[in-house]
């Protein structure tokens, strides 16, 4: 019988099995940031236990609210620096080279296929992109990752989807998606792995197939998977090219992580895009789903284009393809986050912050600030927001704020309205 990636992952980094369906697994990376590693890292310090299981396979970052904006952040900050430095963790991302954590992560070269990766963070899932076993975790799973290196897992089941079909113009991968989490429901997909398939993604660049695997959590999943290929070893060449032959030799390697075609799966969709319409949420969970279509006239008050899921260069380019020669509506605060410094680097060198300032948004620094409603973007009682963020829980992006989840072609074109609106580059 054949297996999953998922299974083939876990077989290979098991250290025990001490009950039933439950695995012990090493761990390949530790990702840490400002808001939850400080927690663990205290309570390893009250324990007598403020060590490390290796610092080369401990990445940190402070993303959350950077620069600090009060004395609270600034010493979660400092206790993730002071740490840091400590156990000589040289991979720390601070003010002025920090980004987005899944999105700096990433671009470093710091996800393989095959890995598994866990942080204490909900949407860690984002690098399973790269065929790597990567969740969110709580706080006793992160201290005990940080001390041993180890975390626990029941042995995921794994629910495969296939996406297939030729995509509309204007319609993304964000889209794409928004329909998936619709169809599956918020807990459709709870305590599995969600593979991603299809002739559609295998034709997705890396950035989409992140984009993907980053809400697979808003499904339920405890991980998002998608299969290693060409296109994976393409990205990651310049960090990889000297432990492989070439590139076809590097394929082979992470081929062994691809599932089996005989592998048994939990559970199985097959989902047909290509009639697919750009998609926005409404209401307060991710699967509230319609076409844009069917929001048009809805009044928003701020646009965000950023994040964990549409913070990219790419993303930034097409909403700089609406936003080009226009301004965005008087009414309407844009704020635009690239999601690190190289990414918003390339912007300025193509054009694109130009852009987005001659269109009347603001522009900050990489940080997860508004997403989460802690800083640089924070929306007051009763205000709107079209976002290309991953979460429109109540109040997620400020108390009695509601938020809409988009592409960043929709969400230019909203901003440009000033209600929720489809962008140009979609035909219907």
């Amino acid at each position: 019988m054949g297996k999953t990636i998922a299974e083939k992952i876990f077989e290979a980094h098991l250290v025990d099995e001490p009950f039933g369906d439950v695995s012990v697994l090493r761990l390949d990376r530790v990702f840490c940031h400002e808001i939850t590693t400080p927690t663990a890292i205290q309570d390893l310090v009250a324990r007598g236990k403020d060590r490390v299981f290796d610092p080369d396979k401990i990445k940190a970052v402070i993303d959350h609210v950077t620069p600090a904006k009060d004395s609270k952040t600034a010493m979660q900050g400092k206790i993730l620096r002071d740490w840091a430095n400590r156990h000589g963790i040289r991979d720390f991302f601070d003010i002025g080279q920090n980004g987005v954590c899944h999105a700096i992560f990433p671009e470093k070269g710091f996800v393989r296929p095959g890995f598994t990766i866990i942080m204490g963070d909900s949407h860690t899932c984002t690098h399973g992109a790269f065929g790597a076993f990567a969740a969110g975790v709580g706080t006793t799973d992160l201290e005990v990752g940080i001390l041993k290196g180890v975390c626990t897992f029941k042995t995921p089941q794994t629910y495969k989807i296939d996406i297939v079909g030729t995509l509309k113009p204007g319609v993304y991968a964000k889209d794409i998606i928004l329909k998936v989490i619709q169809e599956l429901t918020v807990n459709g997909a709870t305590n599995m792995v969600i593979e991603f398939a299809g002739n559609v993604v295998d034709q997705m660049n890396m950035d989409q197939r992140m984009t993907l695997a980053n809400m697979a959590v808003e499904a339920g999943a405890t991980s998002g998977i998608c299969l290693p290929d060409m296109t994976t070893v393409n990205y990651l060449w310049e960090f990889i090219k000297d432990e492989y032959a070439s590139k076809e030799a590097a394929l082979k390697a992470f081929s062994k992580f691809s599932s089996d075609p005989d592998a048994v799966y939990a559970k199985t969709k097959t989902i047909d895009v290509s009639d697919l319409c750009p998609l926005s949420t409404f209401g307060y969970k991710p699967d509230n789903v319609k076409p844009v279509s069917e929001m048009a006239g809805t009044k928003v008050d701020q646009v965000y284009i950023g994040s964990c899921t549409n913070g990219r260069l790419e993303d930034l380019r097409i909403a700089a393809q609406i936003l080009k020669g226009n301004k965005i509506s008087s009414h309407v605060r844009g704020i635009v986050s690239p999601a690190t410094p190289e990414i918003y680097s390339k912007a300025l060198d193509e054009g694109i912050i130009k852009i987005f300032m001659d269109a009347g948004f603001c522009v900050t620094n990489p940080t997860c600030g508004a997403c989460l409603g802690m800083s640089n973007g924070v929306l007051a009682e009763g205000e709107v927001a079209a976002a290309t963020t991953n979460r429109n829980f109540n109040g997620r992006m400020g108390k009695g704020g509601m938020v809409h989840l988009m592409s960043p072609a929709t969400a230019a074109a909203t901003a440009i309205k000033g209600e929720i609106a489809n962008s140009n580059l979609y035909l219907n």
